[in-house]
């Protein structure tokens, strides 16, 4: 149990980070409700439609959660979603207009909730949906934790400069209005405590003047799946045209995750036995002369991407920046050897478990693809050492937020 009874609220849009803050609470006892956009119970009539239909609808549900109090706006997503597709609204108009709507509704839970709440009340909501949440949270004296998922208007920069520099890659993406960044300047400025899940939002917050003692490193929690326990990965003594190197990128196939480098690693090395999956939405548009080695795999549901973490002899996560990147987790619970770049989560421990890029460049991957070519029994040894999961299970995650509800007041 928690240091002294309190009223946990986490509010939160979508399965992020397969619901691990709420599901820490309730197993402490800490949690009082969870509220969110879609929750889908196992014996819901959309469960009974056919295979394949509204799968990530279908994963909007976490049986850690299942005794847990829920509040879900399931019908009014429909009908949000919908209104959305006959506007025709796309972009951040729509990623406003959900958060807005989200917001709303939440507000409506949070003032018929609150006579129940006992004190301290403590409310927990992700970034850029919060501002509404913790205006009424400071209303009612309560304390306020924003979970930031991402490096905010640094990172934002940061992939301005990668579309000026790659212009073959343009895509929909485009910056935030002003008033996106506006807001969360003042979600920032009411959040008695801000989470970040690296040092490198630590870092990249820091430099937009938010002050180092509003912010508390807490990593992502991750929860292997059980099929991962008894999986035993193999590696050949060397790699062949028959038997190639299989690397593997699953995510948004976007410039921000470094996809330009990786397909102009990719060109350095069309003459090695080394393929190239790429798993994920893409939003970029795919290259005419791609080779025959680099396989475009498209967008996958979350329970489909356990067959390529199988498939794969190394996990390449060259992001330019990310909050985290919970894809290390996946591929480590699944003893997969990961290369990574320095801008995202503190997974890879270098020449133990995987490689860490100096830089996100293409001559920086092809080295390091080279090194994994040349030596197969390394990436064994890398293998091996991938099921540390200590520090990104459930237990820690619930140990960093009892320590932060000991400090307030």
């Amino acid at each position: 149990m928690f240091n002294h009874s309190s009223s946990w609220v986490c509010c939160q849009i979508g399965a992020r980070e397969h619901y691990a803050v709420p599901r820490a609470l309730h197993q402490a006892g800490e949690l009082t409700t969870l509220i969110t956009d879609a929750w889908i119970l196992p014996n819901s009539r959309i469960n009974r439609l056919p295979k394949g239909l509204l799968t990530n609808l279908r994963e909007r549900f976490h049986p850690d959660l299942a005794t847990a109090s829920v509040t879900s706006f399931n019908n009014s997503l429909i009908s949000f979603e919908i209104a959305q597709i006959i506007q025709k609204s796309s972009g951040w108009q729509r990623v406003i207009a959900r958060n807005n709507w989200f917001q709303k509704l939440t507000l409506q839970s949070l003032k018929a909730l609150t006579p129940k709440l006992k004190s301290p009340v403590i409310l927990f909501s992700y970034s850029y949906a919060a501002l509404e949440l913790f205006r009424y949270a400071k209303s009612q004296g309560w304390y306020s934790i924003l979970g930031q998922i991402d490096p905010g208007e640094v990172e934002e920069k940061l992939v301005l400069a990668a579309h000026s520099k790659y212009p073959a890659y343009q895509s929909s993406w485009e910056a935030a209005p002003p008033s996106y960044w506006k807001n969360w300047q003042e979600e920032c400025l009411l959040a008695d405590k801000i989470l970040v899940n690296s040092n490198w939002s630590n870092q990249a917050l820091q430099q937009l003047g938010i002050p180092e003692d509003k912010i508390n490193i807490i990593p992502l929690a991750y929860q292997p799946p059980i099929e991962a326990y008894n999986f035993a990965r193999a590696y050949p003594t060397h790699f062949s045209a028959e038997r190639p190197l299989r690397v593997l990128f699953l995510g948004q196939v976007i410039l921000r995750k470094g996809i330009a480098a990786l397909l102009e690693a990719a060109e350095i090395l069309h003459s090695e036995p080394i393929e190239f999956w790429i798993v994920g939405s893409q939003s970029i548009p795919q290259p005419q002369d791609s080779h025959s080695k680099i396989h475009w795999v498209g967008a996958v549901s979350r329970s489909t991407t356990a067959k390529y973490y199988q498939m794969a002899d190394v996990f390449l996560f060259p992001t330019l920046s990310d909050g985290f990147g919970i894809t290390q987790l996946e591929a480590q619970a699944w003893n997969l050897p990961i290369i990574a770049s320095k801008f995202c989560g503190e997974v890879v421990r270098e020449n133990i478990n995987g490689l860490v890029l100096p830089e996100v460049t293409a001559s920086a991957i092809a080295q390091k693809l080279q090194f994994c070519l040349n030596n197969p029994q390394k990436l064994e040894a890398f293998a091996q050492q991938s099921t540390d999961t200590a520090a990104f299970n459930l237990s820690q995650l619930q140990h960093s937020l009892k320590i932060l509800s000991g400090t307030i007041p």
